[in-house]
């Protein structure tokens, strides 16, 4: 299974919605609290080209975008394959 790295922010639903999704398929997701440490932010806004809003979502190294991406990709049956690798 593909590495999961997750960039959060506290009391965000969309990654507690995110990172249950995650957990349900088995996946070993790193999570990065970074809403409030400027170098993390930092390392976020780089790995998504400048996307700011949390979550930020990385299955190896493919930058999949927020928690909506997340569920599309699930509906559409595409993350499974893209977690599997």
């Amino acid at each position: 299974m593909q590495k999961v790295t997750v960039y959060t922010r506290p009391m965000c639903p969309f990654c507690v919605r995110a990172l249950a999704l995650l957990k349900e398929k088995g996946a070993q997701v790193n999570e990065i609290s970074a809403a409030f440490d400027k170098a993390k932010r930092d390392e976020m806004l780089a790995r998504s080209h400048g996307a700011m809003t949390f979550p930020q979502i990385f299955i190896g190294e493919t930058h999949v975008g927020g928690a909506d991406e997340l569920f599309t990709l699930e509906r559409a049956g595409k993350l499974d394959p893209l977690l599997n690798g």
